[in-house]
């Protein structure tokens, strides 16, 4: 079957309504109104964080699959799509597997919550107009960013002794698994590690950026991913 990858900007809303649907249905139906989709992850990217984040404080990158022949109806303007209120219902039938939330963006995390320990890099990005909170890259890894409260929280889980062998520690990422993006507030520039839960030490860790300024334009690129040990 010749498919055609969409992407689709969307806000909590609507995201919790596909979600409802099991992934597998767009909200259809008035006063829902028409559903526009592009070609281009950058362009839905671009309207999550300009669009949606200032709108409701979260914006959302979603991808789908659609037969070709369907679309051959819809001029496509610009490359993105748009398909009417009332033939939505029928973009659902021919859906080619699930929606796809590639990416959550947040708004800014209040200067209130952020450590004047951090490095400037990374208060800066938090604080800034939208920052990625979890989300595939193109580069194939999946990535999970937390603001410091969050990330002080899965510090303090990991108990007195594993706090102890990582003096300067700060948790500010990760896999969505055992493994943890930190910082190492002891150098200058601050380096991104990657530390597994159960790590004895700083020595156990693996370097992932010198400094989180070269760390973020990775992540802003979509080109980090994430080096294992040898």
């Amino acid at each position: 079957m010749d498919l055609v990858t969409l992407w689709r900007a969307v806000g909590r809303g609507e995201l919790e309504r596909v979600a409802a649907a099991g992934w597998r249905a767009w909200p259809a139906g008035e006063p829902v109104g028409e559903l526009r989709a592009s070609l281009s992850r950058a362009v839905a990217t671009t309207e999550a964080r300009q669009r949606h984040v200032p709108a409701d404080g979260a914006g959302f990158v979603t991808t789908f699959d659609v037969p070709r022949r369907f679309l051959e109806r819809y001029p496509a303007v610009g490359g993105q799509y748009t398909i009417p209120s009332g033939d939505v219902a029928a973009l659902n039938d021919q859906l080619s597997g699930a929606i796809v939330e590639m990416a959550d963006y947040r708004g800014p995390v209040p200067e209130e919550e952020l450590d004047p320990a951090l490095p400037a890099a990374w208060r800066d990005y938090l604080a800034g107009p939208s920052w990625l909170r979890r989300g595939w890259l193109d580069s194939g890894c999946y990535l999970w960013l937390y603001p410091p409260a969050e990330g002080a929280e899965l510090l303090d889980a990991w108990g007195e002794p594993s706090i102890a062998a990582h003096p300067g520690i700060a948790i500010i990422g990760g896999d969505g698994g055992r493994e943890h993006l930190a910082l190492d507030l002891r150098a200058d520039p601050v380096p991104v590690m990657m530390v597994e839960i159960t790590s004895g030490g700083w020595e156990g860790s693996v370097r992932q950026a010198p400094d989180v300024a070269s760390f973020l334009a990775r992540v802003e690129a979509g080109t980090f991913d994430f080096t294992w040990l040898p």
